[in-house]
């Protein structure tokens, strides 16, 4: 069986040199025994069923899973699924990632490697079922071709298959063998979600204990015999160049192994450990060439913005009825505001790094990425070899927010240092500085959003004006649709299924005035989600007031054509208790959005003190994404989500000074303490028909609620974050 679909190896091969962000490919899927039976499993006398899945002797389950666990739950999650088709043991499953350069040899047989925009489970659901449901029908079939009996009279349970009439039994270890030689079905039909045992149920995550115990093994935990460590520095300034360094004068220093540049822009010192070698890095003489962003500054770019909001030609979003007739129509009330939001850096826990073992004829890179085959073209340019000739390992994730998703940077560096020692294995470990100085930013934008009310209160017409950076257009122009960035308008979109506007509005534009200053914008989680949310939200938050109207029912005749965007935002109100009073000096705000293929609301309880001292309380949400594999895990990407999105609206910000970044560790680089995390009330509500995104969607829907609940609570409009640069004291 096979499941047709675009890009084959060869594609692959011939577009991957040139890759700098991460891939939207498609591939071609065969089961069984059209995929070439592992090396690995091969030699242990355990041939594969499918590229999904292997079932050994002792009836442990190895489920293959191409997407990366990074904390989000994605791992147990798909093999969940994979499971729940294979009707196996649940106890008795395990996983391991495949390689990207196996993927490769075999055709893509495993398809997209990415694990990005909350697709890890929605863009890999069908096929990844498949592969289990092929693997089950196949172990019973040899079942039954053992018993000379048809499949179909046979049952099978927890790994257990059973021909009743006669009364016998025998198991998926013992008849693996014989089904891994039958040819796959042609037709293989998925279980009605209806039916889920496995998939849809609270289990307990597979990589947990191994993180309890201390034996999960991360990228920075990679140790190889004869292994050197390396600690680099790039020029601070964006664009900039190394014009020289003085390697003799550390050379004699501990430890200290080499000097070595790393392409024309950074320097790298390789010694025995890596804090000798960052000990001789910081006493490394190095003139940079700062080149033409010297002077750049975040009040420089700020002015280069707000020239946007006004000017003459944008892009169009999404375009409905005739705006300029709605804001100069005689009785409509016109309200108007502009919003901002800053840079902000992705933090990740475990700074970049990789370890990289270079050959004349061979490249291996050990390394935590969000897109395994990304990683591998650019690991194969920078050694300059064919992909053929390279290979990368991944590991568990310490945080990727997006950061290695798009730039592989890292891996790039570690290659270019490995190839200067070939032979030996160099592990390369960005200091947290270093990996500050050096992200891959969320965009900065501005917004100027005019609204239209009729004499009836109704919003008539609503102009929303973006002014900032496209990501696309830095790390992947070809995506670009006539110079426009589709993505800079997630959650405003007219129609699809990825980030749709849910209000019904009369007289609508929205549009994109693209300012992209020199500073490296990247995927973070959310992306533009997170600001086009709070743009949206407050605003529309303001209208109602504007209109003499309460926030909900404002937004309910606005959503009454949206039944989804209206069924989060009532259950979130309902659970919160909107309309209700809240307790003494608690106030409520509300915010639904879309994206990712899911559905979000959220109701925010906050306080605020006489010296303006910000209490977040409480936060209720709700998501609708359709199907919901592990609803226990959603729960714990909600709440996670908040901690993300609640640390950048209180102290998310990257500015900038003569070129530099300013914020260089946690003590300039706030997140969000355990004391001022809020209570989180979530209400998972699949309604089914449809799959979504979960780590994403609820992170865009906290910051305006909790915005819209401090308005409530002082009648001061916050429309800058972060927060702690705003005056909260009451009005």
């Amino acid at each position: 069986m096979t499941i047709a679909l675009k890009t084959s190896r060869r594609g692959f091969l011939v577009g991957s040199a040139a890759a700098a962000g991460g891939f939207m490919l498609g591939f071609h899927i065969p089961f069984g025994a059209e995929a070439a039976t592992s090396a690995a499993d091969a030699a242990a006398g355990t041939p594969e069923l499918n590229a999904w899945v292997v079932v050994r002797p002792d009836e442990t389950v190895v489920v293959r899973v191409a997407r990366v666990e990074m904390g989000q739950g994605t791992l147990t999650g798909l093999a969940q699924l994979v499971a729940e088709e294979l009707d196996c043991d649940w106890s008795r499953v395990t996983t391991e990632y495949p390689t990207p350069g196996q993927n490769v040899a075999r055709n893509r047989v495993w398809g997209n490697f990415q694990t990005a925009g909350s697709r890890g489970i929605r863009d890999s659901h069908d096929y990844v079922r498949k592969g289990g449901a092929a693997a089950r029908m196949m172990l019973v079939q040899a079942a039954a071709d053992e018993w000379k009996v048809p499949a179909a009279d046979c049952t099978v349970d927890k790994g257990v298959i059973t021909h009743a009439a006669s009364g016998r039994t025998t198991t998926y270890g013992k008849v693996a063998a014989s089904a891994a030689r039958l040819e796959p079905p042609a037709d293989v039909p998925l279980k009605d979600p209806r039916d889920w045992k496995i998939a849809g149920k609270p289990l307990k995550r597979l990589d947990t204990a191994e993180k309890l115990n201390g034996a999960q093994v991360y990228s920075m935990d990679v140790k190889l015999p004869g292994m050197l460590n390396a600690a680099v520095r790039e020029c601070p300034v964006f664009g900039g160049k190394v014009r020289s360094f003085d390697a003799a004068a550390v050379e004699g220093m501990p430890g200290v192994k080499r000097v070595v540049a790393v392409g024309d822009t950074g320097v790298a010192v390789v010694a025995d450990t890596w804090w000798r070698a960052k000990t001789a890095l910081e006493a490394l003489p190095v003139e940079w060439d700062e080149g033409p962003n010297a002077g750049l500054s975040s009040e420089a770019i700020a002015a280069t913005l707000r020239e946007g909001l006004d000017a003459p030609e944008a892009f169009v979003g999404n375009q409905a009825g005739d705006i300029k007739a709605s804001l100069a129509k005689p009785g409509n009330k016109v309200i108007d505001a502009v919003y901002s939001y800053p840079y902000q850096h992705h933090a990740t826990m475990e700074p970049m790094n990789a370890t990289a073992l270079f050959t004349a004829d061979k490249c291996e890179v050990w390394t935590a990425t969000q897109n395994a085959e990304a990683a591998l073209a650019t690991a194969s340019t920078a050694a300059g070899l064919p992909i053929p000739q390279c290979e990368v390992y991944r590991l568990h994730l310490g945080g990727g927010f997006g950061r290695r998703s798009s730039s592989h940077d890292y891996v790039r560096q570690a290659v270019l240092i490995a190839k200067q020692m070939p032979g030996t294995p160099v592990k390369l470990i960005w200091s947290r500085e270093e990996d500050m100085l050096h992200g891959r930013y969320h965009p900065i934008t501005q917004c100027k959003l005019t609204g239209a009310l009729d004499a009836d209160g109704n919003l008539d017409g609503l102009h929303m004006r973006i002014s900032g950076q496209s990501i696309l257009a830095a790390i992947n122009p070809q995506a670009l649709q006539g110079g426009r960035d589709q993505a800079t308008f997630q959650g405003l979109n007219p129609g699809g299924t990825e980030g749709v506007l849910g209000y019904t509005i009369p007289n609508l534009l929205v549009d994109h005035a693209m300012r992209n200053p020199p500073v490296p914008p990247g995927f973070w989680r959310g992306v533009n989600n997170n600001q086009n949310a709070i743009y949206l939200e407050c605003f529309v938050d303001e209208l109602a007031h504007a209109a003499g109207a309460d926030p909900l029912e404002f937004r309910r005749k606005l959503l009454v054509n949206h039944p989804r965007h209206l069924a989060v935002l009532n259950a979130v109100a309902e659970k919160a208790g909107w309309g209700t009073p809240a307790p003494e000096g608690v106030h409520r705000g509300l915010s639904q959005h879309m994206g990712y293929g899911s559905y979000v609301a959220a109701c925010a309880e906050v306080s605020v003190s006489d010296d303006g001292a910000l209490k977040i309380h409480r936060i209720v949400a709700a998501t609708d994404s359709g199907h919901a594999v592990n609803p226990q895990q959603i729960e714990a990407q909600v709440e996670g989500s908040f901690v993300y999105g609640l640390s950048a609206l209180l102290y998310g910000e990257i500015t900038l000074k003569d070129g530099r970044v300013q914020q260089e560790n946690f003590d300039t680089y706030q997140m969000l303490r355990m004391e001022e995390m809020p209570q989180v009330e979530t209400v998972v509500m699949p309604s089914g028909g449809f799959w979504g995104g979960v780590g994403e969607p609820t992170i865009f829907v906290a910051a305006p609620a909790v915005l819209n609940a401090i308005f409530a609570a002082t009648g001061k409009r916050i429309r800058s974050v972060p927060l702690a640069n705003a005056d909260l004291r009451r009005a």
